[in-house]
């Protein structure tokens, strides 16, 4: 029997929300701390942690586990090469390295969407003669973008000297294929994690019990609320042309809950798995949808991604010491490769073109918001203190759930054509109140967002709607009883201890309303695809 075989057999997707996974991870994580309390050998702790990620990625599929060794070969071979050698040598295997990983991504990835669009070109230009690039049928490696990112962070830190090139080749492999943070982030750097390797973590209560804590509010969010979410918002954008505006309203406002359930709950299980086997990853959310602007929103949203982009291609291009016409342009380049990360595709391209463009308009008009949102013109105008701060953090709010719309869009004509649709909106919600004296409230409110209508196999009904407001209702419940909380009482910070019996009856309420969501088919996360 070939090791191929029994991966296959284990299942070719081990997401986080798998029962391979709930397998998978005690049986690494018993194996890890035994190991490092009787024998305290850091190598072979390392060499367990490294068979385990590679096991982990095999189990997606084997055939490209060359793709990321391939990776992990160039950019250590070039770290090594960079050390001690002349500035021009090192710019030129930095260029090389960088070279070769991007063509692999490009191939894997972007090849398909240059050639469609090529071809479509020259075929306008040429009135019918494509030029014929041929369409290759490749499988997206899995966890591409993420890990190329960050080898390629780790080549461009060793030639900006801000760190010494690893020399232990187990260490360095495990720094790029540490299998938490492998598939989707967070995209950490080098001076964070590979030292985090060269150090035995022994089992810690606390700390064991708190990455648990965290992976497990993590599920809760993808299981019990993004796949609830995903029932109503798959069926709306897999078929935009046959709902009507109001349907697709509500499905946006859904959609922009449940990417960040689905990518915040995977980062929760990623640094809790992490946190679990003594590895601190850095933080990859922080309440995005509290900021107060578009720049803060990326400051809380995929950090890990946003300073990436900002360290290695926006401040390099010049960032905002080159004048405001140069800093609107790095900012535009910046956020269109943002869009073309995330996917090979023009409502990708778009997408990233819009925050881009909410950026620039954001900083152009900073004074004016800026006395708009003061202290000095609400106590001028009126309006209340505990006020500051909802107008910014409603119209930013808006403009990120407006954006969404290009992301979640199957194409960049559904995109459009569900514009197209909410510009009609207040037309057709006047229709629904004439009719509303003859439909009622409640035929009218399944008709205008088509509850217990069949659409894509999915049938939107209200138990499906009450399932989410459940869930939203249990979140601040569970984490009440599952977490010690912080209190201010009359300016002071008083720590509120919840016994131990009432803790623990939210873990298994926690565990149990996860267990009743579970899908045998367990659901991708969505920034698996990318």
């Amino acid at each position: 029997m070939s090791l191929v075989f029994v991966i296959k057999e284990l299942g070719s997707l081990m997401n986080f929300n798998s029962w391979q996974f709930l397998v998978f991870f005690p049986v690494v994580g018993v194996l890890y701390f035994v190991i490092t309390m009787k024998v305290r050998k850091n190598a072979l702790t390392q060499g367990v942690l490294l068979g385990a990620s590679l096991f982990f990625y095999l189990c997606w599929n084997p055939v490209y586990l060359g793709l990321i060794l391939f990776s992990v070969v160039v950019t250590w071979v070039s770290g090594m090469l960079m050390s001690g050698t002349s500035p021009g040598n090192k710019k030129l295997i930095l260029v090389v390295s960088l070279s070769l990983n991007l063509a692999v991504l490009f191939f894997f990835k972007y090849y398909n969407f240059f050639a469609g669009t090529v071809n479509a070109l020259f075929v306008k230009i040429n009135h019918g003669a494509a030029i014929g690039f041929p369409s290759l049928h490749v499988l997206l490696p899995v966890g591409i973008s993420f890990y190329t990112f960050q080898a390629l962070g780790y080549s461009i830190d060793v030639y900006r000297g801000t760190v010494t090139a690893e020399r232990n080749f187990l260490t360095y492999t495990l720094f790029v294929t540490f299998f938490p943070q492998l598939v989707a982030g967070p995209i950490e750097r080098t001076g964070n994690l590979i030292p985090q390797f060269k150090v035995d973590h022994t089992f810690d209560y606390e700390r064991v019990t708190s990455g648990l804590k965290l992976a497990a509010w993590g599920m809760f969010k993808k299981v019990v609320i993004a796949d609830r979410l995903a029932l109503y918002v798959n069926g709306v954008y897999g078929e935009p042309s046959v709902y009507p505006g109001s349907a697709v309203l509500l499905a946006t406002f859904f959609f922009t809950f449940q990417i960040y359930c689905d990518f915040s709950g995977y980062s929760d299980i990623a640094i809790g798995t992490a946190r679990v086997l003594g590895f601190n990853l850095m933080t990859n959310f922080w309440k995005p949808y509290f900021s107060q602007s578009i720049g803060e929103f990326w400051r809380r949203w995929h950090i890990s991604l946003s300073t990436w982009l900002k360290d290695y291609i926006y401040i390099p291009l010049g960032g905002n010491r080159k004048g405001p016409l140069r800093q609107k342009l790095n900012l535009m380049i910046t956020f269109v490769l943002s869009g073309l990360w995330h996917g090979a595709a023009w409502h990708f391209v778009f997408w990233g073109l819009l925050h881009g463009l909410f950026q620039i308009i954001e900083r152009s008009t900073e004074g004016v918001r800026t006395l708009f949102i003061s202290t000095a013109s609400r106590r001028k105008t009126g309006l209340p203190e505990t006020g500051r701060g909802v107008v910014p953090v409603g119209i930013t709010f808006a403009l990120v759930c407006f954006a969404w719309i290009f992301f979640r869009a199957g194409t960049i004509a559904d995109a459009f054509l569900i514009v197209k649709k909410l510009a009609a909106l207040p037309a057709e919600c006047a229709a629904y109140l004439v009719q509303l004296p003859e439909r009622g409230i409640m035929n009218t409110v399944r008709v205008a967002f088509q509850i217990g209508a069949p659409r894509q196999g999915v049938t939107h009904s209200i138990p499906q709607f009450g399932m989410t407001a459940c869930a939203f209702s249990l979140m601040s419940l569970v984490i009440l009883v599952t977490s010690d909380r912080w209190l201010k009482n009359s300016g002071r910070i008083k720590r509120l201890r919840i016994p131990l019996a009432l803790r623990w009856a939210g873990y298994y309420l926690l565990v149990l309303v996860i267990m009743l969501n579970w899908s045998k088919n367990a659901s991708e996360f969505i920034y698996f695809t990318f």
